[in-house]
């Protein structure tokens, strides 16, 4: 295994797991609004198109979403251009796997369709996939989107 896993950290830091809950939370609006705004649209709309690429057009717009809210909410704090880098410089991996857990419970349990019911567990999935990954890049580098 590469170095990087052979360090340990400490996984019992309450204060790390709130602050990356809440940069976790942060992330999870951003791609919630692209992500179901794009299924949202592609079921009202009627516009046949594969489900697969509905999913994967969630997902890029999921990450862009994310981008432009961080970006505004960085732009409070530091410039614009700053803003806009850090927004970009955030961790992909993350925001990846937070759109892939979130629309594959979509898939599973409601077949792609966006119903009220599938939301919540969408949420959950999209909170809960990234959060230890989240947790780990704040305690190990101190590295945060906030």
């Amino acid at each position: 295994m590469p170095e990087l896993f052979y360090k340990t950290i400490s996984w019992d830091c309450k204060s790390t797991w709130k602050k990356s809950a809440s940069n976790t939370l942060w992330c999870l609006l951003g791609c919630s609004i692209g992500d179901f705004g794009t299924i949202l649209f592609f079921q009202l709309s009627g516009i046949p198109f594969p489900i697969m690429g509905v999913m994967a057009l969630a997902i890029i717009n999921g990450l862009i979403t994310s981008i432009l809210l961080e970006t505004f909410i960085l732009s409070r704090q530091m410039t614009f251009s700053d803003a806009l880098k850090t927004a970009m410089g955030m961790s992909f991996i993350s925001m990846v796997a937070m759109e892939v857990a979130m629309n594959t419970v979509d898939l599973v349990f409601a077949g792609g369709v966006l119903v009220w019911w599938v939301v919540p567990l969408m949420l959950i999935a999209g909170f809960l996939v990234p959060w230890p990954y989240n947790y780990y890049r704040l305690k190990k580098y101190g590295v945060a989107c906030h």
